[in-house]
């Protein structure tokens, strides 16, 4: 699977990525602001702004690429920027809001190399400030002009969103998850708030219905990739580098896509990861690390590469159906790489 040069005669990703930081920092910022006390605070600390003792902070804040793609999108359809920034806030609001309920669930400590903030600020008072970010991003949407089309996309996102978390769940106390199951679960964990971050861009810049949908199954496809990118250096990521724990999903026997790709390929390697994975006594660092081998042995990780591959496939031709101009058509080809590939 070949992939696109970080950097052409056009903008490189980091720069892309700058810009697009530069644009909706403040706004962001400003929508937080509007919540008051207890949920201000811990959504501040979460997005980096400010510590544990509400003291002014700049800890890392994550790449910001789905509102990227939002930005993108717009100028994909012939728009300015600027126009979609609404959307693009509301997309990582609503980003934000499942990160912060995902580490209560998972029982996740770190996120982006500190503490979460329910280990700080307590599990329920977490999940409430998600919910408070995504209720500020409906009310940012619903305030433009286009916001009953886009509180439409939005909101049929999050539901799918949602649909996909719950499903991720309730296979955790499965053993016979298929690999259909979980890329269609992971279609809608992942994938749904991603291809809405495309097509509220170019519903924001003015783009015909076409456009749009073309857009929002770019980003759908995109989304997947990234989804099975994200499971990938979960099992085989550096925690130096992912700000994660190592074997993290494993030892809680998350159902991640390459381990149900492992589990159904019917080798040896599969039997013994099924039995490892689907006993019941709890596992230790060393069983997820044997585990993580076995994932391998069983093809988990060579499918892994070859539907990533596929998925970057399908929706670059998604995108050429836009007929974008060429600087936003060759940026996002360079951003889908970059999920694609990324390394944390």
């Amino acid at each position: 699977m070949s992939a696109a040069p970080e950097t052409t005669a056009g903008r490189s990703v980091p720069d892309v990525l700058a810009w697009s930081r530069a644009l909706l920092d403040p706004a962001l910022r400003a929508a937080v602001g509007e919540l008051s006390g207890e949920m201000r605070r811990i959504a501040e600390y979460h997005f980096g702004w400010r510590d544990e003792l509400d003291r002014p902070a700049s800890a890392p804040a994550g790449k910001a690429l789905r509102p990227t793609l939002a930005l993108l999108s717009a100028e994909a359809v012939g728009a300015d920027a600027a126009d979609a920034l609404p959307a693009a806030v509301a997309i990582e609001l609503a980003h934000n809001f499942s990160l912060l309920h995902d580490d209560v669930m998972d029982g996740d400590v770190t996120r982006r190399h500190r503490p979460t903030a329910w280990t700080l600020f307590g599990a329920n008072a977490a999940i409430l400030a998600g919910d408070a970010l995504l209720a500020c991003a409906t009310e940012g949407l619903a305030a433009d002009e286009v916001g009953g089309a886009a509180v439409r996309t939005f909101g049929r996102a999050v539901r799918e969103l949602v649909e996909g978390q719950c499903a991720d769940v309730s296979f955790e106390e499965r053993t016979d998850v298929t690999l259909a199951e979980c890329q269609a679960m992971a279609a809608k964990k992942t994938g749904a708030l991603i291809g809405a971050a495309c097509a509220l861009g170019a519903i924001f810049g003015g783009g015909d219905p076409a456009r749009v949908t073309h857009l929002r199954r770019f980003g759908d496809r995109l989304g997947l990739a990234f989804q099975i990118a994200d499971d990938r250096l979960g099992i085989w990521g550096d925690p130096a580098v992912t700000g994660k724990a190592v074997h993290a999903d494993l030892v809680r026997r998350k159902k991640s896509l390459p381990v149900v790709a492992a589990l159904n390929a019917e080798t040896p390697a599969s039997a013994a990861l099924a039995e490892l994975y689907h006993g019941s006594e709890p596992l230790t660092p060393d069983d997820a690390a044997r585990a993580a081998v076995l994932v391998e042995q069983a093809g988990g990780r060579a499918w892994a590469v070859a539907r990533t591959g596929e998925l970057r496939a399908e929706a670059l031709a998604e995108l050429a159906e836009v007929g974008a101009p060429p600087a936003p058509l060759h940026e996002l080809t360079l951003l889908a790489d970059r999920l694609v590939h990324r390394d944390h």
